[in-house]
């Protein structure tokens, strides 16, 4: 498929088009062998598993996490009331709706190849130097800085194509919470296990000459299991949004709006919704907010009017329509939010109808999340022991026992799959870290942890978004005047 559609691009579109999935698939394998340390560090450093059998182990969870762990949250939470994020791919479209995609599409090609490689580019080139200095950096500040930082350069140029700075918003609360939820719950699960376990064996140093106990040697398997797993699912999803970004581009045409629905059912949705409105409308009382109701009834008419004259080969028409269709789905949230849709039913027939809106624009082909998976899956088993060793060795003062791998990895775990479950991308380097750093305080007190990492850790954090923001802008204005 993929190959049909970079045949119908100019000769120099398509060589750029596969230079820009080439960079894609190794930012998701250096973000597989950056973070691989983050499931393994513990378990190798235990002497739970050997490095070659936790690598490889790591990698497998990894690429399963890809498909099915957004799934398995959304599942999991949707139990206990919670909305789910958006079944199996909501970090990915976190992801996507940083940017100002529309305006991108609509744009000459040109420009839009200078704002994915200015993306590409400056994600590699920090994360690589990062992981070269052994320096436990996140691939999410990284990508996001780079998408933040190509997008507003963007924008300068382009009015009206602004970043979705609220996104932005949202997603560096997760960012900034996420550490210190991680650093919290490590130093809990420490003070609950010294209170609970009678075997105080594993809070003391491995001994090399004798294999873990057989109950937290599976402890310490089932956490790196998790981790992996839920790592894949969360930044496996990032490869995935920025592939979709990339592909928007170069394709608007095929990739813009869903090409596998039928037009007439996305049609019939809108106006089962247009029904339902309208009624609603009709039997509102004084305080039911007819007006309001009557309004999104001719929105959803309009919609479903679009959709059934809609040209697939007409960029402009599919470009008009996405448009429409996001326009309509965030005035009817927002008016649920707001609790201007109060008829119970109404409120049941929009929000299913509205879920099966979004898919006409939030979707991810089959195809490529099968690449994300397999190149974050290999590059998790590769390049490993620099940050391995940071973890294991340069966070504390102490030798990781079994009980600070297990809360650690418990934590970061719990975090990351919650995380993904809400459609959240959230940084597992910074939360394994923080864990593994409230469970060296845990153990000896804030002595107990080496400054000097901490310190270089602590201004990786703080420097990774200004700088790929910078180098994103910075390369958007070079590759363009290049372009």
């Amino acid at each position: 498929m993929v190959l049909a559609f970079i045949s119908d691009l100019p000769a120099y579109a398509s060589v750029l088009l596969i230079i820009c999935l080439i960079a894609v698939c190794l930012f998701e394998a250096i973000n597989g062998f950056h973070d691989t340390a983050n499931a393994v560090a513990t378990v190798i450093y235990t002497k739970t598993l050997t490095p070659n059998v936790a690598v490889v182990w790591s990698g497998i969870m990894n690429f399963l996490g890809v498909f099915f762990g957004g799934m398995v949250m959304a599942s999991i939470l949707s139990v206990f009331g919670g909305s789910g994020g958006d079944g199996g791919i909501a970090v990915a479209m976190g992801i996507v709706k940083l940017m100002p995609l529309n305006e991108m599409m609509a744009s000459e090609m040109n420009a839009t190849i200078a704002l994915v490689l200015a993306v590409l580019l400056s994600a590699i080139i920090w994360n690589l130097g990062t992981w070269y200095y052994g320096i436990p950096c996140s691939s999410s500040h990284t990508l996001i800085g780079a998408l933040l930082g190509a997008g507003f350069a963007f924008s300068t140029i382009y009015k009206g194509a602004n970043v979705n700075w609220s996104k932005a918003g949202e997603i560096g609360s997760s960012l900034l919470i996420s550490p210190l939820f991680g650093f919290s719950l490590a130093i809990l699960l420490m003070f609950l296990l010294r209170s609970f376990v009678k075997n105080k064996a594993i809070f003391k140093e491995p001994d090399t000459k004798k294999p873990p106990p057989f109950w937290i040697r599976l402890v310490l398997i089932l956490t790196c299991t998790l981790v992996s797993f839920f790592h894949g699912s969360n930044d496996g999803q990032k490869g995935v949004g920025l592939l979709l970004v990339v592909m928007m581009a170069f394709m608007p045409l095929q990739f813009a709006f869903n090409p596998s629905l039928d037009q007439q059912a996305l049609k019939s949705y809108a106006l089962k919704m247009e029904a339902q409105l309208t009624s609603a409308a009709n039997a509102a009382g004084p305080d039911g907010h007819a007006d309001v109701l009557n309004g999104f009834a001719g929105q959803a008419g309009r919609v479903a009017t679009q959709l059934d004259t809609l040209d697939r080969n007409n960029k402009t028409e599919i470009l008009a329509v996405r448009k429409s269709v996001q326009e309509l789905n965030k005035g009817l949230k927002g008016a649920m939010e707001g609790n201007l849709i109060q008829d119970k039913e109404t409120r049941k027939v929009v929000k299913a109808e509205i879920k099966k809106l979004s898919e006409s624009y939030e979707f991810a082909p089959i195809w490529l999340i099968v690449l994300i998976s397999i190149c974050l899956g290999v590059g998790t088993m590769i390049g490993w022991k620099r940050i391995v060793v940071t973890i294991g060795e340069k966070i504390g003062k102490s030798h990781l026992t079994y009980a600070q791998g297990a809360s650690a990895e418990l934590c970061a775990a719990a975090t990351i799959g919650v995380s993904t479950g809400l459609g959240l991308p959230v940084s597992t380097t910074h939360v394994l870290s923080s864990g593994i750093a409230g469970t060296m305080v845990a153990q000896g007190g804030v002595q107990n942890l080496q400054r000097k990492t901490i310190m270089n850790i602590a201004l990786a954090w703080l420097l990774t978004l200004p700088v790929s923001f910078m180098l994103a802008g910075g390369l958007f204005f070079i590759l363009r005047a290049i372009l």
